[in-house]
C-alpha cells in the first residue's frame, strides 16, 4: 500500500439487503471489478469463509474488504440479512458513512430490508438503493421503484438497476457510491479513537480484531490502552484486508482495518471497545447496545467426559460471537451442562451446528424457551431461563413473558391464512398497511414463546415462501402461564418441564406422554409416564412391562403351582418398580424435545 491517498479520496459503505437478495454475489462482482482477486481464485461467495456460511447460502459473519476504484479507495462491509444476525449490521453501520441498500426486483421490499434500513437512517448514513436481479425473467422493475418510493421515500429515478449475477450496471453502481457517500471526517493529529466492530479468534496469533480510526493513528508496534477492558496492549500487527491480509504501518483516520494485539483472552477484547494510546488517551467511543439473548436452552454434552472440551469451546467461539451468553447448569435426567442465550432460533441452530463441527462435540440441546419474569408474594421478582428454576405456584402472585412487535410482508392473498397464524399464535394485530394493490404489511403483537418454537417454518409454508418477518422486542406483559412437568415413574424429569399458556397444557402434556410412550424402551415393569400442573395430573401413559414367561418349565399339575409362581413374580416387579430407575436413552430425549405440531 505505497502512498496511502487522502481521506477525501476514501469511501466507506456496507451492503445492507434482506436474506437472499444478493449482497453476497454482489460482493463476488465488486472484487472483480476492481481486480482485488485474480480469476484464478474467484469462486462464488468469495467473502463467505465459514462452510456453513457457504452451504447454507446465508451470511452469518460481518466481513471487510478494501477495493481500488479508478482514484477512490472502498471500503466494503459486507453484512449479514436474517433477523437473528441484526446486531452484526448494527456494528457494522457504525464503521460507515454509505449504505448500499439491494432489494430484488422480483420480490420487492422485504420485512428485513425495512429493518435494515430504518437502523442505517438512525446511524445518519447516506442510502444509496439498488434493484438487483434485473435478468430474471420474473423482475419488474419499474413496479418495485415506485414501491421503494412510497415505502421508504427513496425517489425512483435515483434507484440504480443491476444485475450481480451478471455484473450489468455495477460499474455505474461504484461510481454512484463514489459520487454521493460522504468521504470520512476525522482529525489526524487528535489522540487515537479506534472503534472495534468485529473480532475473531485465530490459533496461532490470538484476536484478530477488525477496527475503523475515527481520529488520530494506529502505529505498528505503539503502545495501546483498551478503555472498556482497562488493559494495555501493544500493537504487533495492523494491516487491511485487500482481501487477503496485507499488513501496514500506519492506519490514519476514517480508514477499515485488522489489529493483533496478542490478546489470548477472549474477554478483553469485546466488541464495540475503544483503542487509544496508551500515552495520550482519548474519550470512548459511543459502543453499541449489548444484544440481549431472546431464546434460551441448555447444551450438554452426550458424553459426560466431554464437559471440559464443551466449556473451552464455548469460550472459544464467544470470541467469534460474542452475542450468546453461557453458565453452567446441572440436569437430574442430562448431568453437567450449560445454559445458554441466543438472539433466536437460526443463531441456536448455528451455534450449535459450529461447536459441532468445529470443535467436533456431540451435544444434546434441551427444548428452546425464553425469559420469564415471576412476581412472587413478598414482592420479589425473579427472573426464569430454565422453566425447572419457576418457583412454586402458592409463592408466585403472578407471571410475565417477553412480547414482540412482529412485521410481516405478506403477498395479498395469504393475509388471511397469517391472520389466522397469529391469532392461533395468542397475536394481537395493531396494524395492517396496503403498500401496493397486491402486498400487504402486518403488524401483530405476539409473545416471544409463540415464535422460538416454528413460527417461522409455519409461516413460510403457509405463504409458499412469499411472506417476509422481522421482529422486535417489546416488553413484559402478564400472561395466564402454568409449568408442565413429565414424571417417569414418578419421579419428575427436568429436561422436560415447561412453561406454557393455561389453555395449551393439557395439549402439551397429550402430546408429550404419547410421544414418549412411544420412545421410551419397556422395562420388567409398568412405567407409568405422566404430565402435571403442580400436584394435578393432566395426562398419562402407560409403557407396559415385558413379559417372561415364568411358567414355561411348570407344565401339567394343579393351578396353584402356577398361580405361586406368577404371584413370586408380581411381588419382584413391584419391588423392582420401587427402586428401579428408568433410563431413558439420548435418542428419547432429542426426539421428544423437537416436538412438532
Amino acid at each position: 500500500m505505497a502512498g496511502v491517498p487522502p481521506i477525501e479520496r476514501f469511501r466507506s459503505f456496507s451492503i445492507i439487503a434482506h436474506i437472499d437478495h444478493g449482497k453476497s454475489t454482489l460482493a463476488d462482482r465488486i472484487l472483480e471489478r476492481c481486480g482485488a482477486v485474480d480469476p484464478r481464485d474467484m469462486r462464488a461467495q468469495y467473502l463467505d469463509t465459514m462452510d456453513l456460511e457457504r452451504e447454507r447460502g446465508i451470511t452469518i459473519k460481518a466481513q471487510n474488504v478494501r477495493l481500488q476504484w479508478k482514484d477512490h479507495v472502498l471500503q466494503l462491509i459486507d453484512t449479514p440479512g436474517h433477523v437473528d444476525f441484526g446486531y452484526e449490521v448494527s456494528r457494522s453501520l457504525a464503521a460507515c458513512e454509505g449504505a448500499l441498500l439491494l432489494v430484488d426486483a422480483s420480490q420487492g421490499i422485504e420485512a428485513q430490508t425495512l429493518a435494515n434500513c430504518y437502523a442505517a437512517l438512525e446511524a445518519d448514513l447516506t442510502i444509496v438503493a439498488a434493484l438487483n436481479k434485473i435478468d430474471l425473467p420474473a423482475a419488474e422493475p419499474d413496479r418495485r421503484g415506485e414501491e421503494i418510493e412510497k415505502v421508504l421515500g427513496i425517489p425512483a429515478d435515483e434507484i440504480l438497476r443491476i444485475s450481480a449475477k451478471t455484473g450489468e450496471g455495477v460499474e455505474a453502481l461504484l461510481d454512484a457510491l463514489v459520487a454521493r457517500v460522504p468521504p470520512p471526517t476525522g482529525d489526524p493529529d487528535a489522540p487515537l479513537q479506534a472503534l472495534m466492530f468485529d473480532s475473531i479468534y485465530d490459533p496461532y496469533r490470538g484476536v484478530v480484531s477488525s477496527v475503523r480510526v475515527f481520529n488520530g493513528k494506529l502505529v505498528s508496534g505503539s503502545k495501546l490502552y483498551y478503555l472498556q477492558a482497562g488493559a494495555p496492549h501493544d500493537a504487533e500487527e495492523i494491516g487491511v484486508r485487500t482481501p487477503d491480509m496485507t499488513p501496514v504501518p500506519v492506519l490514519g483516520p476514517g480508514e477499515v482495518g485488522y489489529l493483533i494485539a496478542g490478546i489470548k483472552d477472549v474477554g478483553e477484547a469485546r466488541v464495540g471497545e475503544t483503542v487509544t494510546n496508551a500515552a495520550h488517551r482519548a474519550e470512548p467511543l459511543p459502543g453499541y447496545r449489548e444484544p440481549k439473548p431472546m431464546v434460551f436452552c441448555g447444551l450438554y454434552p452426550v458424553d459426560g467426559d466431554e464437559y471440559a472440551e464443551l466449556r473451552e469451546s464455548l469460550e472459544k467461539l464467544r470470541l467469534n460471537d460474542s452475542s450468546f451468553t453461557w453458565e453452567p447448569e446441572t440436569s437430574g435426567a442430562l448431568g453437567f451442562g450449560f445454559r445458554c442465550g441466543f438472539l433466536g432460533l437460526l443463531h441456536m441452530e448455528i451455534t450449535r451446528e459450529r461447536l459441532e463441527r468445529e470443535y467436533g462435540l456431540s451435544l444434546v440441546a434441551t427444548a428452546p424457551n425464553v425469559e420469564y419474569q415471576a412476581h412472587l408474594l413478598d414482592g420479589r421478582v425473579e427472573i426464569v431461563d430454565n422453566p425447572s428454576s419457576l418457583p412454586p405456584t402458592n409463592d408466585t402472585d403472578f407471571i410475565e413473558e417477553p412480547y414482540v412487535t412482529v412485521t410481516m410482508l405478506t403477498p395479498t392473498e395469504f393475509v388471511g391464512t397469517l391472520m389466522e397464524l397469529c391469532q392461533q399464535r395468542r397475536g394481537d394485530m395493531t396494524k395492517m398497511e396496503y403498500l401496493s394493490e397486491d402486498r400487504v404489511e402486518l403488524v401483530y403483537s405476539l409473545p416471544l414463546a409463540e415464535i422460538v418454537m416454528d413460527f417461522f417454518d409455519q409461516m413460510k409454508s403457509r405463504t409458499k415462501g412469499y411472506a417476509s418477518l422481522d421482529y422486535e422486542p417489546s416488553g413484559y406483559r402478564r400472561s395466564a402461564l402454568v409449568k408442565v412437568d413429565v414424571l417417569l415413574n414418578a419421579v419428575p424429569v427436568d429436561a422436560f418441564s415447561t412453561i406454557v399458556h393455561k389453555d395449551k397444557a393439557y395439549d402439551y402434556g397429550r402430546r408429550m406422554t404419547n410421544k414418549l410412550r412411544e420412545l421410551i424402551p419397556r422395562q420388567l415393569f409398568d412405567v407409568p409416564i405422566q404430565a402435571a400442573i403442580g400436584g394435578r395430573i393432566i395426562a398419562r401413559e402407560t409403557v407396559k412391562a415385558k413379559r417372561k414367561d415364568v411358567i414355561a418349565k411348570c407344565y401339567g399339575g394343579d393351578i396353584s403351582r402356577k398361580r405361586k409362581l406368577l404371584d413370586r413374580q408380581k411381588e419382584g416387579k413391584k419391588r423392582m418398580k420401587q427402586i428401579g430407575r428408568v433410563e431413558v436413552p439420548q435418542e428419547a430425549f432429542v426426539a421428544a424435545l423437537t416436538l412438532d405440531d
